[in-house]
């Protein structure tokens, strides 16, 4: 018989997403009817590296 290897230690803490760190990142739009234009104004959206969690992707 061989012996036996213990199962691989996992992390104990999450790594933070590299590119929002909380789950969120800042955006600007466009405003207007037909000729879009820059709005000086921000808003929130989910970053779409780690959807929203603030962790690292595993992947």
């Amino acid at each position: 018989m061989t012996a036996r290897k213990p199962p691989p230690r996992k992390s104990s803490k999450p790594k933070p997403c590299p590119d929002c760190q909380t789950g969120q990142v800042s955006e600007s739009f466009k405003v207007g009817g037909r000729s879009k234009r820059e709005s000086t104004d921000r808003q929130e959206a989910l970053c779409l590296t780690c959807f929203g969690t603030g962790q690292a992707p595993t992947d």
